[in-house]
């Protein structure tokens, strides 16, 4: 009873999010972001099972990094989760290190360029409009905080955007009404099979260091400070949509 409660609940906030954003509409071809990992991989058990409902085509793209030893298995388990949903994907081997000691880029920032172009790259290959990344709440907590470490402008305390223009594409993010916690119970309650990226846990990364340390500190002196902080980007987004 509790589990097919908690199902309608997740299913009806995500549906109440996606009707104010407009991010899925009949007969359109939407690509998923799939790294492997929890968030991506609910996100397309949702997309899919919608897809049924609205009529449009789901596609996947997974691109490896090369850069851990685990990469490999990740790849793997997204193969086989598309073979066995029927979803056509696009796996892209990009090489990092490479790009990164070419421009001088770190590590990330050489990751994020090749993944944006893999990205782009598999848009067109299935003639997608419109790509689809799982970032959630907690997501844009943290970016919240590592903007203002970093120094930004007032744009900048606005966190993710719920959608914006990639080229001549479009980038939703449907699961931004989600805590991670509530990410993790629907793949639980749905039996989806992914991985966790190891490097998540290293606090050298400045990303890292704000959930595994900065934000369990902030919360003991105010539980609540996740909620104040995504009440603030809601309207700081607010004004830059105003104007």
């Amino acid at each position: 009873m509790q589990s097919t409660s908690f199902q309608a609940k997740i299913w009806q906030k995500l549906i109440k999010f996606d009707k104010e954003n407009k991010f899925f509409k009949t007969k359109q071809n939407i690509l998923i972001a799939l790294s492997g990992g929890a968030d991506s991989v609910a996100l397309l058990h949702f997309a899919c099972a919608l897809a049924k409902k609205m009529q449009f085509k789901v596609f996947a793209c997974h691109v490896n990094h090369n850069l851990r030893p685990t990469a490999k298995r990740d790849e793997n388990l997204v193969i086989n989760l598309c073979k066995e949903l029927d979803i056509p994907l696009f796996v892209k081997k990009v090489a990092v290190k490479t790009l990164a000691k070419k421009e001088k880029l770190s590590l990330e920032h050489a990751a994020r360029k090749l993944r944006y172009k893999a990205l782009e790259e598999a848009c067109k290959k299935f003639n997608c409009k419109v790509l689809a990344f799982a970032h959630h709440a907690d997501d844009n907590v943290e970016t919240f905080l590592l903007n203002l470490l970093r120094g930004t402008q007032l744009k900048g305390l606005g966190g993710i955007p719920i959608s914006r223009p990639f080229g001549e594409f479009k980038i939703i993010r449907p699961f931004l009404c989600l805590s991670k916690q509530e990410i993790l119970e629907y793949a639980k309650q749905h039996n989806l099979p992914f991985e966790n990226d190891e490097t998540n846990f290293d606090d050298i990364y400045t990303r890292n260091f704000i959930r595994l340390n900065l934000l369990p500190m902030l919360e003991k002196k105010q539980p609540k400070i996740r909620q104040h902080i995504l009440n603030l980007c809601k309207q700081v987004q607010d004004i830059f949509k105003e104007k």
